[in-house]
């Protein structure tokens, strides 16, 4: 095992697979002369050139648009978004043509295509720069939604996502990308659609996924020391196709859940997860299911307001209480 950046496990996933298949290739704004906008592509134009290694103008919709139609001749297209916020830009493309054309052709067409690139909040961005997509592109049959919380996770998933036959929204996070941790010398590969319990628990459940799961992991803690409560915690990993058994065995151990989402309120994953763990698991609930996401507003710039906006270890030992019944 190694330690390597966020960042560097997924240029390293890009380029084994480019390395092993000559018809994967990266397209985006900035991927080539700068390395990428957060250097996740660093030395790729160097070693596979600008056939390979394509910088864009800024135009999502195009680019986008281009991929798709490669990837219908052949071809596996990685296209970058500087954040998934541009992607509403080129988002008939992903939509209305990536989802739809294998089952609109009768599947004479497959898309293999990874869109990838930032997603959520990083900071003070501001609020058409801070925005969560996941449940909107979940919500899309046809597309697959991948998004790794750490290093060791991206890179299996990545290469996953790109020998996938199908389209693949692969979503990061600019807070991210510096983010250490270990990393195998061998290749490896992780498969889509399979959760992973990073924390063995007990007595809640806590279900999460993407930068957002670091309050979780301190939350935890805080609650072992604290209080005794022994805490699991799932990394969903893959949004859609969702691990909906890991979960519900999960539930059966531990009898109460609480799920913690970087989103919108209203009709999001947290808000899918609470169905069916109501519907295929709820006589072994104890206690109502506890959701956290953030505020229902566009995030603000204000620091003080951004803090309150965005959910944290303290809202989770809160839930975790009430689900608890702890005062």
């Amino acid at each position: 095992m190694r330690t390597i950046q966020f960042r560097e496990a997924v240029c390293e996933a890009m380029s084994e697979e480019m390395r092993n298949d000559e018809s994967v290739y990266l397209m985006g704004e900035e991927v080539a002369e700068y390395n990428g906008a957060y250097k996740a592509s660093k030395g790729m134009l160097d070693e596979f050139g600008p056939e390979r290694v394509i910088d864009t103008p800024i135009a999502e919709l195009g680019f986008a648009g281009i991929g798709v139609g490669s990837a219908m001749n052949g071809n596996r297209p990685i296209i970058e978004f500087m954040t998934f916020n541009f992607s509403l830009v080129g988002i008939d493309q992903i939509i209305n043509n990536a989802a739809k054309m294998r089952q609109m052709s009768g599947g004479q067409f497959n898309i293999p295509i990874v869109f990838r690139g930032p997603t959520a909040s990083a900071g003070q961005l501001g609020a058409t720069h801070s925005q969560a997509f996941e449940s909107w592109y979940a919500n899309t049959p046809g597309l697959k939604v991948v998004v790794p919380s750490n290093p060791y996770d991206a890179k299996g998933l990545l290469k996953s996502a790109i020998r996938d036959n199908d389209p693949v929204i692969f979503m990061e996070s600019e807070q991210m990308y510096g983010d250490k941790g270990e990393v195998p010398e061998e290749e490896y590969t992780i498969p889509l659609g399979k959760a992973d319990i990073k924390r063995e628990g007990e007595d809640v459940t806590i279900v999460s996924f993407g930068k957002i799961i670091k309050e979780a992991y301190k939350a935890a803690e805080i609650l072992a020391k604290d209080h005794g409560v022994s805490v699991e915690i799932i990394d969903l990993r893959t949004v859609r196709p969702l691990d909906y058994d890991m979960i519900i065995e999960s539930i059966k151990k531990t009898n109460r859940m609480v799920i913690l989402e970087e989103a919108w309120p209203f009709g999001n994953v947290s808000t899918e997860i609470t169905y069916r763990v109501q519907q295929d698991a709820f006589d072994f609930l104890d206690a109502p299911i506890v959701k956290i996401n953030t505020a229902d507003t566009p995030a603000p710039y204000s620091p003080v307001l951004l803090k309150e906006w965005l959910p944290n270890h303290e809202d989770v030992i809160k839930a975790v209480k009430k689900v608890m019944y702890i005062d």
